[in-house]
Order: C-alpha cells, then sequence, then structure tokens
C-alpha cells in the first residue's frame, strides 16, 4: 500500500533582521529563516518551509494570500499561497486538511542593491484586473527599502508588479517601511519609511484627477508646475549645504497609473507630508495602531488618531500622532478652515532614568511562547530511549530538547504539539553530535577535543513531569539548575518549575550541570555515538593520518577506555554505529571504507573486516534492527546493503543491494521492526530529499522505493541526520532529520488505506 509523510514539527529559527518576519489576517505567520519562507499558524501547528533565495531572507511582507520576500542575493520575489489537493504538506485539525503550497509569481532584481524592508498594501479604490482573481483586494502597492537610500513603489493591477515611482529624500539606508490604511474615503493611504538616518517620513497616496481638466477657459492657473517645484527643491539643497543637519525636503508629486477594468485608468499620487525627527541613531521599525472592527462594541468610543510606533537603536520607542494647531483666526471668520495637523512625539518610552524600557509597563500582557529553532546547520539528533524527547546540536553551539506536549484541554484525541522545552548546552564551540545515556544523561562533542557529560536537573524532571511529557523519577539528589560562569565553558551545578519556559528563560534556566569530560584525540572531534544497552561510547576526530583516524570506545560508567582505539582508517571517521547486541561497531571514512570490529570480553573491540568498494568518501552507516545486515551511505550516489557471504561468518561481508539515489547519500536509518513483515530504510540526500525504501524481513535483495519525499516537505540542503523514534504506535514511523539549512523537522510515515481519509497525528 503507498505510502504519506505529515509534518509533525518543524524548529525554524527566524533572521536576525527586524523587517524578516510578518502575519497575515488569518493568523498564518511568515518568516526568513535562513535562506526558507516558513509558514507557522498562531495555533501552534505546523505548517511549511520553502526555499525562497539563495542567500538570506532579509524582510518580509504578507498580504492575504501574498508574501513578498528580499533577500542579500539583491532580489525581491513575489509568491502566491495555493491550496492544492495534491500538496506536499499536511495538517490534521479536526476533520480538516490544509494544504498549502507557495508558487512563486515574479521575481524582481535589485541590482546590486539590498532590499531591507517591505511594505505591502491595497490601493484604495482601485478596480484592478487580474490582481482580484487571488484577493479580496484588486490592486496592490509595494513599497521597498533598501541600501540604495530611496523607497522603490510597484504597483500590480495586471499579473506583474511594474516600477511606477522612486521617494528620495533618506540620507541613509531606508530600515522599514509601514502603510496605514485610510478610514474613510477621504483619507489617503499614508506611507512611514525609517532611515538609518534616524528620520522618519510619511507620504501620503491618495487618487488624482489633474486639475487642468477641470479648470475653465476663464480660470487662471494658480498651480506650481513639477518643474518649478523642482527648481525649489533645488534650490533648499543647495542652501542646505554647509548647515548642520540640513536635510532636502522633497515636495514633488509622484503620479502613479494603474490599470483598470475595460482598459481604464486610474491615477495615484504621492506626495511628501511630514518629517519626524525624534530619534538619536537608526529607526529600526514602524508600525501602525491599528482599527477596530467596525463590528466591536468598543468602536465608537476609540480614538480614531492616526498613531505610529517607532523604534530605534538608541533604545527608544516613540508614539507619533498629528496635533491640530490654529494657524489663521481671520480664515476662520471667513467660513475657511484655519488649522493645520503637526506631527508630534506624544509619548517616549526606553530611556527614563537610564532604564531601557523604563515606564513602558501599560497593560496586562501575559507572554505566550515563541517559535524557536536553531539559527545555525543542526548536526546531530538523538532520542531519549523510549522517545519522549528529543535532543539536537547545532553549529550556533547550543543543545535543545524537544517534545510532544499534550493540550490542557482534556480531549484525549487532541493532537499533542511540539515546543522547545530546554537548552541543557549553551557552549563557546560549534556543537557537532549529540547522543543520550539515558533518560536523564547525556554527551555532546563540539569543535573542540573533549567529549562532555551532562546530567538533568531537578528543574528538567519538575517541567517534564508537570507537562505530562514523560514520568521520570528524580533518582537521589539532583541539583536544581545549573550556570555557566564568566569566560568558561562547563555548566555549573546550581544548588538551590512547572510551566514550560519562554524564549528568554530557555538559555538561563534550563541549563544542566555537566559531571564529566572525556579526553583522548588529538583533534577535534567530528563523530560520537553510544551503544544501544548505553554500556559503550565511541567518538572520533578529524584525521589525515591513520595515527589519529581511530576510534575511541569508552565505559560510560568509569569513563575510561575500553581496549586499545580501533586502527585501520587512513582519513576521518564520519560515522560509527554499533550493532543491535552491541557485539559490533561498524565505523566509516573518508578514506572511503568500512570497517568491522567484534567484541571480546578481554580486548575490547579487534578488527574482523571490511571494504573499500564505494567509489566516494562514505558519510553514515547503519545497522538494521534484527542486526543481520547493514547499510552504508555514500557519496558517490548509492546505498549498499551488506550482509555476511556466510551465515554466522563475520570476516567476510557482500553487498546484497546496492541502492542507486539521484543525489549523493549523506544520511541514513533503519525504521525499528514493524509487524508487517517488511524492513524500512530511510535515506537522506545531499539535497534535502528523503527516500523510503522497505524489503521483505527475510530478502534483503528486493529492495522497493515506498515514498520520495522532496524538499519542500523534507529538506532543502544536506541532511546531516536521520534517526526514527523508538517508540512505536498505529500512527506510523516517527523520522528526526536535521540538515544544513539550519531546521529540524519530525515527519510521521504510515500507510494511506485506499478508500478512507488520509489523517496525521503527531
Amino acid at each position: 500500500m503507498p505510502l504519506d509523510a505529515a509534518v509533525n514539527y518543524i524548529a525554524a529559527s527566524t533572521n536576525r533582521h527586524p523587517q524578516a518576519g510578518d502575519a497575515s489576517s488569518r493568523s498564518l505567520v511568515a518568516f526568513g529563516s535562513s535562506k526558507l519562507i516558513a509558514l507557522w499558524d498562531a495555533k501552534w501547528r505546523p505548517t511549511s518551509s520553502t526555499r525562497a533565495h539563495d542567500k538570506s531572507v532579509s524582510a518580509m511582507a504578507v498580504l492575504e494570500d501574498v508574501i513578498v520576500t528580499a533577500a542579500s542575493d539583491s532580489s525581491v520575489k513575489i509568491w502566491k499561497i495555493v491550496h492544492e489537493e495534491q500538496s506536499v504538506f499536511y495538517i490534521h485539525i479536526g476533520h480538516t486538511i490544509y494544504q498549502d503550497v507557495l508558487l512563486e509569481q515574479q521575481t524582481i532584481s535589485l541590482r546590486g542593491r539590498y532590499a531591507l524592508s517591505l511594505s505591502l498594501s491595497p490601493l484604495p479604490g482601485a478596480q484592478g484586473v487580474f490582481f482580484a482573481c487571488i484577493s479580496r483586494y484588486t490592486a496592490t502597492i509595494l513599497a521597498i527599502g533598501g541600501t540604495d537610500k530611496n523607497v522603490q513603489i510597484w504597483t500590480r493591477s495586471d499579473a506583474q508588479f511594474v516600477s511606477s515611482a522612486i521617494l528620495s529624500g533618506h540620507e541613509d539606508w531606508v530600515r522599514s517601511l509601514a502603510f496605514r490604511q485610510p478610514e474613510k474615503d477621504s483619507d489617503p493611504l499614508i506611507l512611514a519609511s525609517g532611515s538609518q538616518d534616524a528620520t522618519i517620513r510619511l507620504w501620503n497616496i491618495e487618487s488624482f484627477i489633474s486639475k487642468s481638466t477641470n479648470r475653465t477657459d476663464g480660470e487662471s492657473s494658480t498651480e506650481v508646475s513639477d518643474e518649478l517645484l523642482d527648481a525649489f527643491e533645488a534650490s533648499l539643497a543647495e542652501v542646505a549645504v554647509g548647515e548642520e543637519g540640513g536635510r532636502q525636503i522633497s515636495l514633488k508629486r509622484h503620479i502613479l497609473t494603474v490599470k483598470g477594468s475595460q482598459n481604464s485608468t486610474q491615477q495615484f499620487s504621492i506626495t511628501f507630508d511630514a518629517l519626524l525627527v525624534g530619534h538619536e541613531a537608526s529607526v529600526t521599525s514602524l508600525a501602525w495602531r491599528p482599527l477596530p472592527p467596525s463590528s466591536s462594541s468598543s468602536a465608537a468610543a476609540f480614538d480614531r488618531t492616526p498613531t505610529l510606533l517607532s523604534t530605534s537603536t538608541d533604545s527608544s520607542l516613540i508614539l507619533w500622532s498629528p496635533s491640530t494647531i490654529l494657524t489663521s483666526t481671520s480664515a476662520q471668520e471667513n467660513g475657511q478652515d484655519g488649522t493645520t495637523s503637526l506631527w508630534i512625539n506624544r509619548q517616549r518610552f526606553g530611556d527614563v532614568g537610564g532604564q531601557r524600557l523604563g515606564g513602558f509597563v501599560g497593560g496586562l500582557w501575559t507572554r505566550g511562547g515563541a517559535e524557536a529553532g536553531h539559527n545555525g546547520p543542526v548536526r546531530g539528533i538523538s532520542w531519549s530511549p523510549d522517545g519522549e524527547y528529543l535532543l539536537s546540536a547545532s553549529q550556533d553551539q547550543t543543545t535543545r530538547i524537544h517534545a510532544a506536549i499534550p493540550t490542557t484541554s482534556g480531549d484525549q484525541s487532541a493532537i499533542p504539539i511540539w515546543h522547545e522545552i530546554g537548552r541543557p548546552q549553551v557552549h563557546g564551540y560549534d556543537l557537532i553530535n549529540v547522543a543520550t545515556l539515558g533518560p536523564l544523561r547525556f554527551v555532546s562533542i563540539a569543535d573542540e577535543k573533549v567529549a562532555r557529560v551532562f546530567e538533568a536537573p531537578r528543574e528538567f524532571v519538575d517541567i517534564v513531569n508537570n507537562l505530562k511529557i514523560a514520568h521520570l523519577a528524580g533518582e537521589g539528589e539532583r541539583p536544581r539548575a545549573a550556570t555557566v560562569p564568566p569566560l568558561g565553558l562547563s555548566n555549573k551545578a546550581v544548588s538551590e518549575g512547572t510551566v514550560l519556559r519562554l524564549e528568554g528563560e530557555l538559555a538561563a534556566f534550563t541549563l544542566w550541570p555537566e559531571v564529566e569530560k572525556i579526553f583522548g584525540h588529538g583533534y577535534e572531534s567530528i563523530t560520537l555515538t553510544v551503544s544501544r544497552a548505553k554500556r559503550f561510547m565511541a567518538t572520533a576526530c578529524k584525521a589525515t593520518t591513520a595515527d589519529h583516524a581511530v576510534v575511541r570506545i569508552y565505559d560510560t560508567e568509569k569513563w575510561q577506555p575500553v581496549g586499545k582505539p580501533l586502527a585501520g582508517h587512513t582519513l576521518t571517521v564520519t560515522r560509527v554505529a554499533f550493532s543491535p547486541d552491541d557485539r559490533f561497531v561498524l565505523s566509516v571514512s573518508r578514506d572511503r571504507s568500512w570497517r568491522l570490529y567484534e567484541y571480546k570480553e578481554d580486548n575490547g573491540y579487534i578488527p574482523v573486516a571490511a571494504d573499500r568498494t564505494h567509489a566516494r568518501i562514505i558519510w553514515d552507516c547503519a545497522w538494521a534492527p534484527e542486526g543481520v545486515a547493514f547499510a552504508t551511505a555514500s557519496r558517490d550516489k548509492t546505498v549498499k546493503v551488506w550482509q555476511p557471504k556466510v551465515a554466522d561468518n563475520f570476516e567476510q561481508w557482500a553487498a546484497v543491494a546496492t541502492l542507486k539515489t539521484v543525489e549523493a547519500a549523506t544520511a541514513l536509518t533503519f525504521a525499528p521492526k514493524s509487524t508487517d513483515g517488511r524492513s524500512t530504510l530511510a535515506i537522506g540526500l545531499e539535497n534535502g530529499a528523503i527516500l523510503i525504501y522497505s524489503c521483505p524481513q527475510d530478502n534483503w535483495v528486493d529492495w522497493r522505493l515506498d515514498l520520495t519525499i522532496d524538499s519542500s516537505t523534507a529538506h532543502v540542503d544536506h541532511i546531516h541526520r536521520l534517526e526514527c523514534r523508538p517508540c512505536t504506535n498505529d500512527a506510523g514511523m516517527q523520522l528526526a532529520s536535521c540538515s544544513e539549512d539550519n531546521t529540524l523537522k519530525i515527519l510521521t510515515v504510515r500507510t494511506v488505506q485506499s478508500g478512507s481519509e488520509t489523517k496525521h497525528s503527531t
């Protein structure tokens, strides 16, 4: 029967750019994660990740089902969220399966400049042609701010965005943009632009009707032509030269033309309205106070004064709003409007009494958590012995713990939601791998010569028990938590939790005390594994000679070496794996060979077999759960399955099957024993795809490709590790994967029952 893959969990961090995320009106959050667009539902449901750019995503804007992204590859891309029946993305909520796919619609080249901010808005009153097909809005306006000091205006009423205007005036990079929708037909659409020059500019966008078409023959023109305005602006610029803080005030009116229905056109004007000066350093973000829905009971009493919130690197926040002032008494006496609006600094927060958030305490807010993940390539993963939680190690110098937390609604059928619940290690070196030594102990290696062992504190035991993730026994006296001393690398125990820690607390309160250091290698560690019974630990380091290309085995009780180092390889050992009964140790290397060692009580592990038939580096190896076969994955785009040539003779092995892959095979794992009589092998590729193969448990020659999980569901870059969850259930095989694309994912692979609705759960 066919197989299907469902996304249970995606751990992805947000890029460190102020404008790298945005949210739609239906609570779908889009953010840039490395080179990806990550979609996250605010109800803590997993969504999808799509490769968007060749470099890190720096800005994002969302309007209904349209997403605009920008990156440091000098491009801006427009995407459309569509719902397709054959989508690669599934979520089972109640009885509805949501299927979201991002389709690229257009790419805008910035010709060597970088976009730092984006803002997307409907044009009020515009009657577009194409855009109405994909949104309730008819025509849109896109503002792009970047390193050219200008604000680029693009409009779309047909199939493509077209360049419409360039707004100049800022003296440094434009780092933030925000549109405010008009409340009444007579109000303009307002664009706020914040710059690294510490100023904010406001631009009014409104329908334009040329007055020359309405002027009678007897009327004389009192309008100042654009040529005169340009000359006046130039004179202002000349006067400003030599004046400290002099800034050019642009008075030019920009005209936008938008296609309408029946070959008609509409025109809009953009004019500079106000210059807001108050910050002392770069403006980092802007946001308009939203208006309440007209159906809201408090809508009538709501203060509808336009209010803009700005933030800056000077550690301040400012609320701006217009103040009406009297300009002419005689004008009022003649029945004319004698008032004007002047934007002023209403409130300032962040620099009161030297406190960065001094005074910003209005309202009672409850933090609801954060979407978190590694911000570097994820190199290693390891399930706890019973699969209650998953450990991950990354080059962002942290190890993290992920677990499925049951809902508090009391509904037994509700799907547990995965969260990051701890960061037991925050290190000073890039972490390479991690392995559990038990439910409350793990070992990790980093880009250093030392392996470090950690014990869980009482804080972690309390969190896991109270959140009903698992029931862990206290096992004697444990420290409450741990801390890292200044200029130190080791987590120290604290002599002296019942809720899920929030983002700001994970690194500070969920550290595990370090209890052991293991030395022995002459160069930086590269791989780590632990035996199935948790009795032995094996490590290897970077090597260019046979003297260092060895595997060292340690006893996990006394942390003493077991036997002599396992020699035989000539280059770096890339992966080590223990057989299910811990009788054998299998190692693979950059020298294109694998080597097998057998355990002898008096001598430790001794070499028994070797082979060098792969043509390129061997990245990974794994044992079948039955212990009668193992597989090796190589850069030569093959996976070989090996069995003894003669039963019970482990000195000679033969490749009984060779599985060819379209890309280099970089990771693999066997699924736990199943009841359907078939063995399942998952293979991770260099392009981020995952292949699922199976064969009869008594026939290791006849392999069948059951499922290809492409990069839109799996990963978009080199997969480093695959590991199946130890526990099995009717939901199918749960497969954890980590990748060079900075993400960690948990997928469920299960059989699709023909003629029945497909369901997916954790």
